[in-house]
């Protein structure tokens, strides 16, 4: 698929027209609220996002769900702290609503004192009411990789799954990251059918791609990723374009991001189809102060 393609099946993002749906915790560098998951549920749009502190101050503290009529101003219905998962910080949850009508909130959990992440989920009949002591770990990682924030899509009654994996062997490389694809037949148990999306040599997004939101147009597999081309640049990726025929296998489109804050990152967009069609979309942007909020744009 073209750049041009792409672009009419996925419009660019506007960042100044978009609304605000969640301020950060406080005005200040290291304060997020972002990474959200979206749901389109018997005609209410379910979010969950995450909530931050600088590294030193509780880092990623909460994951909130909320409700919205409108898309744009959302009641909270459950909040999970950290302590409550025996994690050191909260990552981008995944919100999804089976076939059967179970809810699940999938949940990238850090390892005490490590660089290592696991995902673990947790279900129940209505998204206010999961119950963080009764969970499982679905995506335990290994020693030498650290498995977060996964997309995770139903399709032909097989679950598809998109994790970002970070190498762990080498101190000092674990910023690193690529994509893994893996399927299951209940969205519990997986299985690893390699990497769908890296980065590339010498461009903005060599030192990774991560997956954010997948979705199907025609015969066409179409995705969003964060991307950087440094260290330094963590925390603040920008967003990029990938397509493919097949969902194991992403290539991303064009040289350049398509997006980004003009003072830092716009990262973890998510694409909400809606039933009279058209989208609407969310993600996280980095403010002038270095705050990260949480924005959405009906497109």
């Amino acid at each position: 698929m073209k750049e041009n393609d792409f672009q009419v099946a996925m419009p660019p993002l506007q960042p100044d027209r978009s609304v605000l749906v969640v301020a950060p915790p406080e005005d200040a560098p290291g304060h997020w609220a972002g990474a959200p998951s979206s749901v389109l549920s018997d005609g209410v749009i379910y979010l969950a996002y995450r909530l931050r502190r600088p590294v030193g101050e509780g880092r990623g503290y909460a994951i909130v769900v909320a409700r919205s009529l409108d898309g744009e101003r959302f009641e909270t219905i459950y909040t999970l702290g950290r302590e409550e998962v025996d994690t050191e910080s909260l990552e981008r949850p995944a919100l999804v609503r089976t076939p059967e009508g179970t809810w699940r909130l999938y949940i990238s959990c850090a390892t005490y004192n490590t660089k290592h992440w696991r995902v673990e989920v947790l279900e129940a009949d209505d998204p206010s009411r999961f119950d963080a002591t009764r969970r499982e770990v679905v995506l335990p990682g290994d020693p030498k990789t650290g498995v977060k924030d996964p997309v995770i899509v139903h399709h032909d009654g097989l679950w598809h799954l998109w994790a970002s994996c970070h190498p762990l062997a080498d101190a000092g490389e674990e910023d690193q990251m690529v994509t893994d694809y893996a399927t299951s037949p209940d969205g519990l148990e997986w299985t690893w059918q390699g990497t769908a999306l890296s980065g590339r040599s010498g461009c903005w997004d060599s030192r990774g791609a991560r997956v954010t939101a997948v979705v199907r147009t025609g015969g066409t597999i179409l995705a969003t990723y964060d991307g950087r081309a440094s260290a330094a640049e963590n925390y603040e990726e920008r967003t990029g374009l990938a397509a493919g025929a097949e969902f194991s296998t992403l290539t991303p489109v064009g040289t350049e991001p398509v997006a980004q804050s003009p003072y830092g990152g716009l990262r973890y967009l998510d694409i909400l189809d809606l039933p009279g069609g058209g989208q609407r979309v969310y993600y996280e942007l980095t403010r002038q102060d270095g705050a990260h909020e949480l924005r959405t744009e009906l497109r």
